[in-house]
């Protein structure tokens, strides 16, 4: 397996792994999935020997006070492995100046779990709290 930036061209790739962790908002429109990850300040690929993407992680922000993880997406096939553990790590390490470090994550024990065994911490736990608007 391989990390590097990703490459352009991979966009039915990105949405064949959103369908195939069943995050389905980012398939009704395909359109953005190009100038979404044009304007993202880092995205890093995972690469099998074939070439073939397993994996993705996503970074919006300034880069120097704010790194917001947008998505983190590995193949359930290779799930549980470390594949989503070093991509995560391999984008914190590029951004070491970075304080604040913020992910949005489902409500799931499991990936709760390994958020928590990662050093990441729920916002309430520093009297805190994230606020999100949702436009459908």
């Amino acid at each position: 397996m391989i990390i590097q930036n990703l490459r352009s061209g991979r966009e039915n790739e990105i949405l064949r792994l959103y369908e195939a962790v069943g995050w389905t908002a980012y398939l009704s429109q395909p359109e953005r999935i190009k100038p979404a990850f044009d304007h993202s300040l880092c995205v890093l690929e995972l690469c099998d020997e074939q070439d073939r993407l397993m994996g993705f992680v996503r970074a919006v922000g300034d880069g120097e006070t704010i790194l917001y993880i947008q998505d983190l997406i590995v193949d359930p096939s290779i799930q549980n492995q470390g594949w989503g553990t070093l991509l995560l790590k391999t984008m914190s390490d590029r951004y070491p100046q970075v304080r604040q470090k913020i992910l949005l994550s489902d409500d799931v024990a499991e990936t709760l779990r390994f958020y928590r065994r990662l050093g990441w911490q729920p916002v309430t736990e520093l009297h805190c709290q994230a606020l999100i608007k949702i436009i459908r």
